[in-house]
């Protein structure tokens, strides 16, 4: 061999060898003694104790905004697509779709935003709203919710936050058990409030955000209702022409009354203060490197998630720039995007993305059938190259490094990079554990590293975080600097904080993130919430997990969805959903488990391009797709698919459905079959498809 060749492998090799030690005596996590109930507690090997404020002299949501539109005045904040056309476009079975034609972004810079937060906040006072009574947001995600959230602080208005998809049951409950006075609306959520208008206690005022059309449900609820209903512009007119001072709140005042999604029952309000959501904040300011001014945040998830509310706060705490999008107007090729124009992403070319790992596992899925639908040499080319990078990731000297990974995304991936911008550079991934394929996938096909998150409503989104550097999957990092991580003993479900290798429990996190409890509900409170003898909050999650050597966690399981069956054994529903998501027929899936019974069912929402291609092959005929749902052959097929993935999964017999039922119409956050984040509402899907489970079982 060339002695040139083997000088050059030598401090490669030696380097790449402490690398890899490097990354195995890294500790992320490190344990610490806490109060509270006995088990095994974990912080950030970088703070002794709990962040607050990463800002010196800032103590609330209202003194961040402020010192932010200071610091960065003429840097573009808030940016909206202007709409150019609405058209009405028909598809082959003869349905009509809307689709839009979006121009440019258009920008109000730091100092405008301020100037109409102040403005909207004075208006707020002048058309009657009291310093003393609550205002609910209740719109779809742009920069008017984020312009009316900031007022509302600057008045130490507590700002109730709604779902859009909200049911109208949940909806009045929410409106109502807080005594919301003011509501501010789009058109879509004005409609809702005028139809359930005869069930609202409190509501007096309602704000609308001005949209093409809503002219209609102007007239139709000032005839209709004793409410003042203004424009968001003519609040704004209100507070230029009278403005009043600010009346800024204190840390521990409630920011935001927050409604859970409701995956189980009514929504529960969650109540923050000022100092729960300023700590979470500061914490990530620690984790996600050099965040500022020159980011571009892609804005489209509800702002009514904390996710979403959290994430909009720090840029603009950061002088970031938020653009604003719909997940229906993301990409060029999202279904309400007319055709030969660009999504949202293409327009603005963000840097920084947060998803929840549905979302996430659609542009995977999308990416893979493009892929496949081109077929060829095009196929053949990501194959290679795509395993080549998976094998660089998963440590392999021999994968694709240097030159060569820059050769591959060249060849390959700068193309599906395109699909979101080309310029992402970190992907925020909260709401549920991501699994390891899609985080793989999308790490190699955007050239991003993915930041796993966890945390709950409960504790203003902060819990643990992945850092930068750690390329590992299945995981969801360690604690955030504001949080400790506790684990303590479930002994029904086998879960001990003694097992080996690894401590296994029940979630339980503390620290100043950690909120005041559920708006009048403190029988709920005190069953999940505990202050310890040191005086730190903690929050019983019902989440299972354990902890890895170097301090990361891993959830592994949910006290609520284990299910005893007839003989014995314990089925995890969330752990079996996650495994048999991987089959391409599946689009959404619910595992059902009768504890009278010996084994368990699914109820699988089938992916219609993937089914009606294998019926093709087949030459399966059927009348339509709800026709090819209900075919023993597809049943049979589904049924195998599914099996060949619990294999791989390594799950039990008695794990893997031994019957199950094809649905054909998709579940989503309109139908109330899952939550906004795309949570499963197990109840309400139990009772739409009782019969259905009980034939199942028959």
């Amino acid at each position: 061999m060339n002695p040139y060749f083997v000088g050059l492998l030598v401090p490669i090799a030696v380097s790449l060898l402490l690398q890899k030690r490097r990354k195995v005596e890294k500790k992320r996590g490190v344990p610490v003694d806490v109060g509270g109930e006995p088990g095994y507690a974990i912080r950030n090997h970088r703070f002794e104790h709990p962040v607050e404020t990463h800002w010196e002299g800032v103590t609330t949501l209202a003194e961040l905004f402020e010192h932010a539109c200071k610091e960065y005045v003429y840097m573009p904040l808030l940016g909206t697509r202007k709409l150019i056309s609405r058209e009405m476009e028909a598809s082959p079975d003869g349905r009509s779709f809307e689709k839009l034609h979006l121009g440019e972004y258009e920008w109000k810079c730091y100092a405008e935003a301020f100037k109409s937060v102040c403005n909207f906040s004075s208006g707020l006072i002048q058309l009657g709203h009291q310093k003393s009574e609550r205002v609910a947001i209740f719109a779809e995600t742009r920069a008017e919710w984020q312009i009316a959230l900031q007022a509302c602080f600057r008045q130490n208005i507590s700002v109730v936050t709604i779902y859009a998809s909200l049911g109208e049951e949940a909806l009045c409950h929410s409106l109502n058990e807080t005594e919301v006075t003011t509501v501010v609306c789009g058109q879509k959520e004005f409609k809702k409030l005028i139809d359930i208008g005869w069930q609202l206690d409190t509501v007096k005022r309602v704000i609308y955000i001005n949209e093409e059309g809503i002219s209609a449900e102007v007239s139709l609820a000032k005839n209709s209702t004793s409410w003042t209903v203004a424009s968001f512009e003519e609040v704004g007119k209100l507070g230029t022409e009278a403005p009043v001072d600010a009346n800024m709140p204190l840390p521990s005042d409630v920011a935001v009354i927050m409604y859970t999604s409701g995956s189980t029952g009514l929504p529960k309000g969650v109540m923050m203060t000022h100092r729960n959501v300023l700590a979470t904040l500061s914490a990530v300011m620690t984790i996600v490197p050099e965040l500022g001014k020159k980011d571009i945040y892609m804005a489209y998830l509800p702002l009514a998630h904390i996710l979403e509310l959290a994430a909009e706060t720090l840029m603009a705490a950061v002088g970031a720039s938020i653009g604003y999008g719909s997940a229906l107007t993301l990409t060029d090729t999202s279904s309400k995007i007319k055709k030969g124009t660009l999504g949202d992403a293409s327009a603005l070319k963000p840097t920084l993305m947060t998803a929840v790992p549905a979302i996430l596992d659609r542009v995977r899925d999308g990416v893979r059938k493009k892929v496949d639908a081109n077929g060829g040499a095009a196929k053949k080319l990501f194959d290679i190259g795509y395993s080549r990078r998976l094998a660089a990731i998963n440590g392999s000297w021999l994968g694709a490094w240097g030159v060569e990974k820059l050769l591959w995304d060249r060849l390959v991936f700068t193309k599906v990079r395109a699909i979101l911008g080309g310029k992402i550079r970190f992907v925020l991934s909260g709401g549920a554990p991501l699994s390891g394929d899609t985080q793989r996938f999308i790490n190699i096909c955007l050239g991003a590293p993915i930041g796993q998150g966890y945390g709950l409503t409960e504790t203003c989104a902060g819990g643990t975080f992945s850092e930068y550097d750690d390329t590992s999957v299945g995981r969801v990092g360690a604690p955030l600097p504001c949080s400790y991580i506790k684990l303590i003993d479930w002994a029904e479900g086998g879960y001990l904080t003694t097992d080996s290798p690894m401590p296994r429990g029940e979630i339980v996190i503390g620290g100043p993130n950690v909120t005041k409890g559920y708006f009048k509900n403190e029988a709920k409170t005190s069953e999940v919430y505990k202050d310890d003898e040191r005086g730190l909050r903690w929050f019983y999650s019902g989440d299972i997990g354990r902890f890895h050597p170097d301090g990361c966690l891993e959830i592994i399981d949910r006290k609520k969805d284990i299910v005893k069956l007839q003989h014995g054994e314990y089925v995890s529903l969330g752990k079996v959903e996650a495994a048999l998501a991987m089959s391409p027929y599946v689009e959404n899936i619910m595992i059902h488990a009768d504890p009278f019974n010996s084994y368990c069912v699914a109820l699988v929402v089938v992916a219609q391009s993937e089914l009606e291609k294998w019926a093709m092959q087949q030459g399966l005929e059927y009348s339509d797709f709800s026709d090819l749902c209900q075919k023993q052959e597809s049943l049979k097929e589904v049924l195998g698919s599914l099996a060949t993935d619990a294999k791989q999964a390594r799950l039990e017999k008695f794990e893997t459905p031994a019957k199950v039922k094809l649905i054909p119409d998709p579940w989503t956050p309109e139908s109330g079959l899952v939550t906004a984040a795309l949570k499963l509402k197990r109840e309400v899907i139990r009772k739409k498809y009782e019969n259905d489970l009980a034939e199942l079982y028959a």
